[in-house]
């Protein structure tokens, strides 16, 4: 059913009126006054910031107290207080956009904040450029790791101007509402709004409205918008609440409607656009997590995904990177979820594609009973675009010994001459490289054929990677390989893991006296490292297991 859409009416718009800040919030006392805050920070003076809008969707649990107690001593935060709750995020934006008496409008939800100079930085650039619509980076911030993560950074590294987004047909992979600046003038001269009610995903739709309307978009490098990611949190946000197969099926409905509002505008490059990036970044994430969930869960994605695959064109799938083409393929060839752990594999970032490695008439194809399902490019990709497989099996005795395996791809590796292998240690939180560990590759004496690989072991140095004094919490680090190989070629990958050592063992240590180390496979299999150091802290962990 086709929404309808209502204009927004609001005040005169006055030149010293500038930004308004719309913050939604819902059963978040805890963090909505940081959100608050950072937005009331932005500018001292209140021709930059004229308001802060708060929106509170009924909570219950004291969220609307604490905004009304910011306000007693804040005039340029006004509080508007819901009778019912909308059950979504699009609703309390719209209340919000129909309130704002600034020029421009910005959203921010209540557990998220602003980093200072945000919206100046977007606001000179909208000005500047005359762009109704100014967008900068965002980054996930990983807590309590305080790791960040940057959000869809090829868009975000140098400034930009676009006189549509048909100029940039990327912008469409940016879906988040909140890390930019809307003219208002503008959103109520194409009667821009979000989905009301209970709508998951409601900033797909908003997004796909505001590009298919054609607007000059301005793009700034300056990091505007921190998006926390709080993975142990009681409540997940949407993004993260993807345990219910609801959720993959309000993703594909959310696309499915961006997709429409494309083409209806008759923006068709936007609309193929969009199909790529739900190939490349929607399927690749969700199908990373279908090992973890069950029987029923995957039976239900599997008819979902390959109902709305099969309304993609070949042009579409074409236009997709391999590694997600082939899982979209495999998907639409098979009535049934199978080969769960080479799909998962794929899908990562970078993805591993694990033998056996089938052909079908001389081509390279998933398997023999999917003589269909061609691994198109494999000949033509260069080195270091492949998705090889490095295996990395831990030792299950106390040593820190890895034994790794490259597997061949197709005749590829055998022709460029696999020679040694450098492991790399990165700390996640921060990328802080560890030490490299280098070691001479061996043609493994049980491969052959199509079934070549190459052998080594190294050794691997725990005691550098603790914390001088000890850690309150093992510290996680990635690991990765880097393969040199004789023509000059090479290329780097997550290592898979693999084998019984993937389990928590304490080592000796002259410089820590201890060590604890847990070798772990992450969601999409690769090799990760925990590691904490000293008596105290491995006696904090052991007491936490134990109270737990």
């Amino acid at each position: 059913m086709k929404e309808a859409l209502e204009p927004l009416p609001g005040p005169t718009i006055t030149p010293s009126a500038q930004v308004s800040i719309v913050v939604i919030a819902f059963n978040d006392a805890v963090h909505v006054g940081d959100a608050v805050r950072s937005a009331l920070a932005q500018e001292t003076s209140a021709e930059t910031v004229t308001e802060v809008i708060a929106v509170n969707d009924a909570s219950t649990d004291g969220t609307g107290a604490a905004l009304d107690a910011l306000a007693r001593d804040e005039p340029r935060l006004r509080v508007l207080h819901r009778d019912e709750n909308s059950g979504g995020c699009g609703t309390p934006r719209n209340d919000g956009l129909r309130a704002a008496t600034g020029r421009f409008v910005m959203f921010l939800d209540s557990d998220d904040v602003l980093p200072p100079g945000a919206v100046r930085a977007l606001l000179d650039a909208a000005l500047e450029h005359d762009a109704p619509v100014a967008a900068g980076a965002c980054v996930r911030r990983e807590l309590p790791a305080q790791r960040d993560v940057p959000w869809q950074p090829a868009l975000y590294r140098e400034p930009a101007v676009y006189d549509s987004a048909e100029s940039s047909a990327a912008l469409v992979r940016d879906t988040l509402c909140v890390n930019k600046l809307y003219d208002r003038a503008f959103l109520a001269e194409h009667r821009i709004t979000f989905p009301e009610g209970r709508y998951t995903y409601e900033d797909f739709v908003f997004t796909a409205r505001v590009l298919a309307a054609a607007p000059r978009i301005v793009t700034v490098p300056d990091s505007v918008y921190i998006w926390h990611v709080r993975r142990s949190a009681a409540k997940q946000s949407i993004s993260l609440d993807r345990k219910d197969v609801t959720n993959w099926q309000a993703r594909i409905e959310a696309h499915r409607a961006s997709v429409r509002i494309f083409l209806d505008a008759g923006q068709k490059a936007l609309a193929d656009a969009a199909a790529t990036k739900f190939l490349d970044h929607d399927l690749r994430m969700y199908v990373r997590e279908l090992h973890t969930r069950g029987a029923d869960y995957r039976a239900e994605w599997w008819r979902l995904t390959r109902d709305y695959l099969a309304e993609f064109d070949e042009s579409a799938l074409r236009a997709a990177r391999a590694p997600a083409r082939w899982l979209a393929r495999v998907v639409l060839a098979s009535p049934a979820p199978r080969d769960l752990d080479r799909l998962t594999q794929l899908a990562a970032r970078p993805g591993r594609l694990l033998p056996p490695y089938a052909e079908a008439d001389g081509r390279a194809v998933w398997s023999a009973d999917l003589p269909g399902v061609e691994l198109e490019d494999l000949d033509s990709k260069p080195l270091h675009r492949l998705p090889v497989t490095v295996d990395a099996e831990p030792a299950a005795t106390g040593r820190s010994v890895l034994r790794l395996r490259v597997h061949d791809l197709y005749g590829r590796l055998a022709a460029a001459g696999p020679q040694s292998i450098d492991v790399e240690l990165h700390r996640r939180r921060d990328d802080h490289r560890g030490p490299v560990h280098t070691a001479a590759l061996s043609p493994a004496p049980d491969g052959a054929g199509p079934a070549a690989c190459w052998t080594a072991e190294v050794v691997l140095d725990i005691a550098a990677l603790a914390e001088p004094g000890g850690s309150a919490d093992p510290e996680p680090w990635d690991v990765m390989a880097e393969v040199n190989c004789a023509d000059g070629a090479g290329f780097r990958a997550a290592l898979r893991a693999t084998g019984p050592g993937l389990r928590r063992r304490v080592l000796p240590s002259r410089r820590h006296a201890v060590l604890l180390v847990q070798p772990y496979a992450t969601t999409g299999g690769a090799l990760s490292l925990r590691v904490a150091s000293g008596l105290r802290s491995v006696w904090r962990i052991a007491a936490r297991r134990l109270r737990r």
